[in-house]
């Protein structure tokens, strides 16, 4: 347990996919104006992370390396088909919101990169780890920028079904909830994000 904790604050400090790699901006950006969206997709790539890990890395020595690629976003795509079939049975209106995000999870970068570099290498057991902490990495940041988006952009936050309004919505910025806003909270949540790892270096808390 201590080993994977240390990766996941790894993967959220050190690697982190959005604000260190800056991959899957465009999930990132466009699914992040309420915290339900932004768990949503969150969830959305970590099963397909780790279930495109397990089934490549199962297959790994069974693969020419000429068609890798082509295999890994056949794996990718129907893992994907499942899981928009899957939202649209049991939570359609988070099927509806997501919309074409979903079926861009095929290319994100991050499980593309993952496949290629991780999963094509190591063993199941690894491979599911890895895309467990890589998947809660993007899961938790996306989730705390859609959380800042939506609190900050209409006064209250939606849980589920819970909605919890502290402000009233005419007072706060609601341009954050928009696409200026999108960017605008993407820079801001980036620069807080760089300032504490910068000052955890300094105190020698991040190698």
């Amino acid at each position: 347990m201590n080993k994977l904790y240390t990766n996941l604050k790894d993967s959220l400090i050190k690697d982190n996919p959005i604000f260190v790699s800056y991959l899957a901006l465009c999930p990132t950006l466009g699914t992040t104006s309420t915290f339900n969206n932004a768990i949503g997709m969150g969830l959305s790539v970590l099963f397909v992370l780790i279930f495109s890990n397990l089934l490549i890395s199962s297959v790994r020595n069974f693969v020419p390396s000429e068609i890798r690629i082509p295999v890994f976003i056949t794996i990718i795509a129907s893992l994907v088909t499942l899981l928009e079939m899957i939202l649209e049975a049991v939570t359609p209106t988070l099927y509806e919101t997501l919309g074409m995000f979903l079926p861009l999870i095929v290319v994100n970068c991050i499980i593309l990169g993952r496949a290629e570099s991780f999963a094509s290498k190591n063993n199941v057991k690894k491979s599911i780890i890895d895309g467990l902490i890589t998947g809660l990495a993007f899961a938790i940041t996306i989730s705390i920028i859609g959380a800042f988006r939506e609190f900050f952009g209409t006064g209250s936050i939606s849980i589920f079904s819970l909605r919890l309004q502290m402000f009233t919505q005419e007072i706060m910025p609601s341009f954050l909830t928009k696409n200026t806003g999108a960017f605008i909270s993407l820079g801001l949540m980036g620069w807080v994000f760089n300032e504490i790892k910068i000052n955890n270096m300094k105190k020698g808390k991040v190698n």
